[in-house]
């Protein structure tokens, strides 16, 4: 199987290394000190679970590559539509992209059946310019919930976790989720097929929604934030909120908010990707964590006023301190 990699940052490096790892015919597209590390040195993961190091093919020129199998996405969500000449060069009829996002992607309606069948979320796809980048029949949905960070170039550390769950956005079993799943299970990762990930992606964005912004916000880590007796309520209030969205959208999810809550706390002083984001001056990736679910509360005429105003809060912070 022949797989690109587009943005091996930490987690798409993290994931490429692995692949290669397995025996999949692996190219990497990064840019400045990172490419020029990984074509020197390739990539090598630090980790408990095994450190390992892996040569692997790496350009800043899709071209140079051509056609593959499969896309794996490691750019952030905001980065879709501004990718498409980078895509390009890499597609074939029959090419599938894997997007590892946070929040709610773009293809959430294809495939969904009922009356939002084939609705545009504006939030995640402003006017179609993802949709036309990435057509939504190439999507493979995937939750990725690894923690890793880019100690330096070409060098990932890996904190936490390997599964990646995928699924197909019409809920089918494909035969191209089968073979990547056992691409990326040949490299020491976990992959399980869903028959419905958006019910891992609600899951997901339970700590997403609240934990992320409100870093953003208070440049405080998730251990901060579950500790203060004041944020915590919120981080439930929102919690609750996004829910009663998902339930009106027909997803009763298993969980409770205290054991998330547990669960946050006990990765202790981590600073999560939005805020390490705005340290770096990078822009935010805000729109597909909590702006669409305030756009599909409003859909599904949901209150959500916690979720509204923390929403509001940050978009005002990525408008004045963020570049463009």
């Amino acid at each position: 199987m022949k797989i690109a990699v587009l943005g091996a940052g930490a987690i798409g490096a993290y994931v490429g290394a692995s692949l290669a790892r397995g025996g999949a015919d692996v190219h990497l597209v990064a840019r400045r000190d990172n490419l020029a590390a990984m074509r020197e040195n390739g990539v090598r993961v630090l980790s408990e679970r095994g450190d390992f190091h892996v040569q692997v093919s790496a350009t800043d020129d899709p071209a140079e590559i051509g056609p593959v199998d499969v896309v794996f996405l490691g750019l952030k969500s905001n980065s879709y539509a501004g990718a498409r000449p980078l895509l390009e060069p890499l597609m074939r009829p029959d090419t599938a992209v894997v997007a590892a996002q946070n929040g709610i992607p773009w293809w959430y309606f294809h495939g969904y059946g009922g009356p939002y069948d084939g609705r545009r979320i504006e939030s995640v796809d402003p006017d179609g310019s993802v949709s036309a980048a990435i057509a939504p029949e190439r999507a493979i949905g995937c939750v990725a919930y690894p923690a890793t960070v880019l100690e330096q170039p070409g060098v990932v550390r890996h904190l936490e976790g390997t599964r990646f769950s995928i699924g197909e956005p019409d809920r089918s079993r494909s035969e191209r989720c089968e073979r990547f799943s056992e691409a990326m299970v040949a490299g020491g990762l976990k992959c399980p097929i869903e028959q419905d990930l958006r019910n891992d992606i609600w899951v997901k964005l339970m700590g997403n929604v609240s934990f992320n912004p409100l870093s953003a916000l208070t440049r405080a880590t998730m251990v901060s934030i579950c500790r203060h007796a004041e944020t915590r309520a919120l981080v439930v209030a929102m919690m609750e909120e996004m829910l009663a969205v998902a339930r009106a959208l027909g997803y009763e999810l298993d969980i409770s908010i205290e054991k998330r809550l547990a669960g946050a706390e006990a990765v202790g002083e981590h600073k999560t990707s939005t805020l390490q984001d705005l340290e770096a001056g990078k822009q935010l990736e805000l729109a597909a964590i909590i702006g669409a679910v305030v756009e599909l509360a409003d859909l599904t005429e949901t209150p959500v006023p916690s979720i509204r105003a923390v929403n509001a809060a940050t978009k005002l912070l990525a408008e004045t301190e963020v570049p463009d």
